[in-house]
């Protein structure tokens, strides 16, 4: 009986983990329909996340929202919508139910999806971060995120970037596509930017290092500028 009981509790734990939320997802499905028209990708990491979407038959940019989730019950709350700004700041309870490990709905007021997981795979950058210092001219400014700020959540093979200030609720920008990180390599290919989707299809290469808990950051920009930033895992940053 007792080695009963303990094979049922390793067996719902597995259960839990296996249908954890982080990693990348797909929108495949609304109402019932389809989706063929648009790209849609959802980034869920460290109880935040990001969505960005452009259209499929050309690389305009369409939309972006995100915010906090909560695993227990997975209510959301938002930080940057560009679709509804009006519901920054509001909190949403919707059912979220899975139909498989890699396959998930979500039933809002007005509407119903179907999400199909594109990956949870993790690397030593997988996480949501905020900026927190940037080295222009040879010094290093540190910066403390407040209201405006810029964050980049990486998460199942897949980034997005993205500029607001949750207060004002003003939207700076976004961008994203898939990474890979490896050896103190990190290479992003770009899938959306909301400020010049000409850049869409870019492919950037950069060297990293996680030094206690940030994540320096060096190369050159979508510009072509050099850049070395340290970005701050978000909860630290928020919860300090």
């Amino acid at each position: 009986m007792k080695n009963l009981i303990i094979l049922t509790v390793l067996l719902f734990n597995a259960a839990l983990y296996a249908q954890s939320l982080e990693g990348s997802w797909k929108l495949v499905e609304e109402n019932g329909q389809k989706i063929t028209d648009k790209e849609i990708v959802r980034i869920y990491q460290d109880n935040y996340f990001a969505e960005g979407a452009k259209s499929s038959g050309s690389n305009e940019f369409l939309w972006a929202l995100g915010g906090a989730f909560t695993s227990e019950d997975y209510t959301t709350t938002f930080d940057f919508n560009t679709k509804s700004s009006e519901m920054i700041g509001e909190t949403l309870d919707p059912e979220l139910s899975f139909q498989n490990d890699d396959k998930i709905q979500i039933n809002n007021v007005t509407q119903i999806q179907v999400w199909e997981r594109i990956s949870n795979n993790e690397n030593d950058l997988s996480g949501n971060w905020v900026i927190t210092g940037r080295k222009r001219d040879g010094d290093l400014n540190k910066m403390n995120p407040g209201d405006r700020r810029t964050i980049k959540i990486l998460g199942g093979g897949h980034f997005q970037w993205v500029a607001f200030n949750s207060a004002t609720h003003e939207f700076f920008g976004t961008g994203g596509g898939t990474y890979s990180a490896e050896n103190g390599k990190y290479t992003e290919n770009i899938e959306f930017f909301s400020r010049d989707d000409s850049r869409v299809g870019a492919k950037l290469g950069f060297d990293y290092e996680v030094k206690e808990g940030e994540w320096h950051h060096s190369g050159k920009s979508s510009k072509g500028d050099p850049i070395y930033e340290i970005w701050s895992p978000y909860s630290r940053a928020y919860n300090n």
